[in-house]
């Protein structure tokens, strides 16, 4: 089950580099889909939201699935290594499609190209997502170790959100119209394709240990993993989050033109989000090192909520304040992406070392489909907010909204993701993993 010691520098930046692929796809359709859907193609908010909402589902089901089939491959390269290759070379392809669809003169057919387009993405995230994410329990038996490996990865993650937050705004409105959305997908799709490469050729010399997957059907492995006490209440509180997550990140695109009313706005709010994650993940990862991986993800959950809530001011604070709220917010999302990441692999590798058995692809693919859930979720449900204050949808954008419908994009943005957050440490106030019950297993 992987080594206990510290890992070659070059393994950790490569395993980092897949987050170049997951942070690309997790952060543009989310931050980009639904304003797509309602503000070009005219979709009413609800449907927009059910179409953003479907594929991932499907993604939840799926993803337990590539769990088991990744447990169980056998390659010489690896169990989880080619599934990076392979999927990320189908999700870069996918994607490009998902906003290329040409003028067909119905909306049906568009809307339809759109949702068969996304729903092979999700499909192809899904063998690379699962995978990516079981290798840590793999790779290193350290406790601290993990913490490590899950810098790098959150580093990286933070600046691909920078990089394709900000960018793929700037190319839509640079080109314009449809044919912006486009050029933007194919980008993006090209910065997908480049983090599966290098996180598969990254990971070429890590140490990944034979895998023994647990017995009995992929049925029986949920139920004992259902069972994991810890895993359990650690999930739990990440979707929460997810979901909180998910809905400032739909709303970004709102808040900077409904609200906001200023040119750039939305690149700017992803610089204040993103840019503190970069600053300060090491520093988080050196709180978790003093207090412990628990104590630093209630603290970094507390800060984001803080700053969730401080933007609720956005209808009447200057802009600068809502700007300085969101940095707020990215110091504490910078926490809240490093520590369960970090105490994933410690709950897996610990049931691994009590029962003899491998079950990390199963546990990763529970784990995915929940954070899939939480994300996709989150623009489904700020839709539900959008149509409850009255949003009105165009094919042009621009269109003059009701109070209402600001007040919904505000509160969409601010209060409700606040409100989850805090409610997510409810359920990890039952966590008991800790370092040393961690190492005494990976040493037993």
């Amino acid at each position: 089950m992987g080594t206990v010691g510290t890992l070659p520098r070059g393994v950790r930046i490569g395993y980092g580099a897949g987050s170049v692929a997951t942070g690309a796809f997790g952060t543009v359709p989310g931050l980009m889909l639904l304003p797509y859907l309602t503000d070009t193609l005219a979709v009413p908010a609800l449907l927009a939201g059910v179409i953003v909402f479907a594929p991932k589902a499907w993604d939840v089901l799926l993803n337990p699935v590539a769990g088991r089939i990744s447990d169980r491959s056998v390659d010489p390269r690896g169990p989880r290594r080619p599934w990076l290759l392979r999927a990320g070379i189908a999700l870069a392809a996918c994607f490009a499609l998902l906003f290329a669809g040409p003028d067909l003169g119905s909306r049906t057919v568009e809307v339809l190209w759109v949702l068969v387009a996304f729903l092979a993405c999700a499909t192809a995230y899904a063998f690379f997502q699962v995978p990516y994410v079981a290798m840590p329990a793999e790779l290193t038996g350290s406790y601290a170790e993990r913490t490590r490996l899950m810098t790098w990865r959150v580093v990286i993650l933070a600046f691909t959100i920078l990089l394709a937050g900000a960018s793929a705004p700037a190319i839509r409105d640079a080109v314009g119209g449809r044919d912006g959305y486009r050029v933007m997908g194919v980008a993006m799709a090209v910065l997908i394709l480049v983090g599966a490469v290098l996180a598969y050729r990254g990971t070429a010399s890590a140490p990944v240990g034979a895998v023994a997957p647990g017995p009995g059907t992929l049925r029986d492995q949920l139920r004992l993993v259902a069972g994991a006490r810890d895993f359990r209440l650690l999930l739990t509180t990440f979707v929460l989050q997810a979901l909180a997550c998910g809905c400032m990140l739909a709303g970004v695109d709102y808040l900077a033109g409904d609200v906001l009313e200023r040119d750039g706005a939305a690149t700017l709010l992803f610089v204040c989000f993103v840019g503190p994650a970069l600053l300060l993940t090491p520093a988080w990862a050196a709180v978790g090192r003093r207090l412990g991986k628990k104590q630093g993800y209630v603290a970094s959950s507390l800060v984001l909520a803080v700053g969730a809530g401080l933007a609720a001011l956005a209808q009447s604070a200057p802009a600068a304040v809502v700007f300085a709220a969101v940095a707020l917010v990215g110091v504490g999302y910078a926490g809240v992406q490093v520590f369960p990441l970090a105490m994933l692999p410690d709950a897996a590798a610990v049931d691994a070392r009590r029962t003899g058995s491998t079950r990390v692809g199963v546990y990763t693919g529970v784990w995915t489909a929940g954070e899939t859930l939480g994300l996709a979720l989150g623009p489904g449900v700020f839709a539900v907010v959008l149509a409850l204050g009255g949003y009105r949808s165009s094919a042009t954008g621009g269109v003059a909204q009701p109070e209402s419908a600001i007040t919904a994009i505000t509160l969409g943005f601010s209060v409700l993701p606040a409100v989850l957050v805090l409610l997510s440490l409810a359920w990890l106030r039952g966590y008991r993993l800790d370092e040393e019950e961690v190492e005494e297993w990976a040493h037993a």
